[in-house]
């Protein structure tokens, strides 16, 4: 099954509406990165609400979906993830270590809004204060 990639302003959501194979996995994983390149975006939402369970592949596919996204300079927020599916991922030792969680798609573009404003300040470069 397809995941619909969409753009929203700098950002790329991708919200996975089912249970997806490991193919479909990573198939996401690819199609994603490479759209974060072509359409050089400052970030990715990955909306996992619709989801009630994450094996070992999904988490993985997941964390490397962010590491691999930060390199090629996007940052990436993982969505909705629900209480059932959270308590089971603790339960079962899978975490999303380094990579950032928030409840739902609307804290996850405030979230990317705010990295994105960090790091705009971070490389901007200072000017002189012209006292000497």
């Amino acid at each position: 099954m397809e995941v619909p990639i969409l753009r929203q302003g700098q950002y790329l959501i991708a919200s996975i509406q089912s249970a997806l194979t490991d193919a479909d996995l990573s198939h996401l994983r690819e199609a994603l990165i490479a759209q974060v390149g072509r359409s050089r975006c400052r970030g990715v939402i990955v909306d996992v609400t619709a989801l009630d369970v994450m094996d070992s592949f999904a988490v993985r596919t997941l964390r490397d979906i962010a590491h691999m996204a930060r390199l090629r300079g996007a940052e990436t927020v993982i969505v909705g993830i629900q209480p059932d599916v959270a308590f089971a991922m603790v339960q079962l030792g899978l975490t999303l270590k380094g990579v950032a969680t928030v409840l739902d798609l609307e804290e996850g573009l405030a979230f990317l809004t705010r990295r994105t404003e960090e790091r705009t300040l971070e490389t901007k470069p200072k000017k002189p204060s012209g006292r000497g």
